[in-house]
């Protein structure tokens, strides 16, 4: 994988998984952060995570890589490279002490090996990625189903807007929301990541 220089999330871009969470539905895009050090890969190995900070949730989402330096009036085409699915892992716990609080998530997103990635392959055009589904499945049942014409703000609209807040460069990578499904995880799941019927990555979860 390319190197990786910033990895921003987009927050409840699902109308129903914002519901099923019981959060208010955005009216902008609602961004967040992970450190780098968060990245995984879905490479077919076990990859471990923190067991005594309460529940995991898994967050299945479309990852795009931005190839370029953003300019004011690039498209969507011309700026992303390649995506993957990737999952955005939550301590829930935390993170609904931390929304008590009114404090940031960082502590509940950032943590080592939250941000999953499976193999990057070649953005195909906005229109053909409507055409397909990405899927997560858990010990071979399908938790998340979910497409990106189902999405509050488009990709375009999180690309221009995260440029606009925070800059947006090559290597930069952008988890783009999770649809309804959201669940637990538990010791020595099997994950697997579907692009329609592809396979893009596996993993095995490890609580330590």
């Amino acid at each position: 994988m390319n190197k990786v220089n910033n990895i921003y999330c987009v927050g409840r871009n699902y109308a129903a998984h914002a519901k099923e969470l019981q959060n208010e539905v955005p009216t902008s895009p609602m961004l967040f952060s992970k450190p780098t050090h968060a990245l995984a890969k879905a490479a077919g190995r076990e990859v471990s995570l923190s067991g005594n900070r309460g529940s995991i949730h898994f967050e299945t989402e479309i990852v795009i890589r931005i190839g370029k330096p953003y300019e004011q009036g690039i498209k969507l085409e011309d700026i992303i490279d390649s995506f993957t699915i990737g999952i955005d892992f939550t301590l829930r716990d935390v993170q609904n002490e931390l929304k008590k609080k009114g404090h940031p998530w960082l502590l509940a997103k950032g943590f080592p090996n939250s941000a999953i990635v499976s193999k990057f392959i070649p953005f195909p055009g906005i229109e053909e990625m409507k055409k397909i589904d990405f899927i997560l499945q858990k010990n071979g049942e399908t938790v998340q189903q979910g497409n990106i014409k189902n999405m509050l703000f488009d990709l375009q609209t999180i690309i221009d807007f995260t440029a606009l807040n925070f800059g947006l460069g090559e290597g930069d990578l952008i988890y783009t929301g999770t649809p309804e499904g959201v669940g637990p995880v538990n010791d020595m799941d099997h994950l697997t990541l579907f692009w329609g019927n592809s396979v893009l990555g596996e993993c095995f979860i490890k609580l330590e």
